[in-house]
């Protein structure tokens, strides 16, 4: 089954950009990227039954990742990943 984790952007600045983060727009955590220090870290887990928070953890920050290496920093207002 495939899944697509949506991330909406919530605030940036030139040190982090804040996304929410989830399966769907009633459903989402809080995630945040560091670009000084290139770090990445859960403000709020994703609640969503049967499924381990980790899960929409690993692939919000994969695609957070991707933004800030291979598409030069740039951090849209809304962006999707699939797995």
């Amino acid at each position: 089954m495939a899944s697509i984790i949506l991330l909406v952007k919530q605030t940036e600045d030139d040190e982090k950009v804040i996304y929410r983060f989830g399966p769907n727009e009633r459903k989402m955590g809080l995630i945040e990227m560091n670009k000084v220090k290139e770090s990445v870290k859960e403000l709020e887990p994703v609640q969503v039954e049967g499924v381990s928070p980790s899960f929409y953890f690993n692939k919000a920050a994969q695609r957070l990742v991707r933004c800030l290496f291979r598409e030069g920093g740039k951090f849209p207002e809304r962006t999707t990943c699939e797995s």
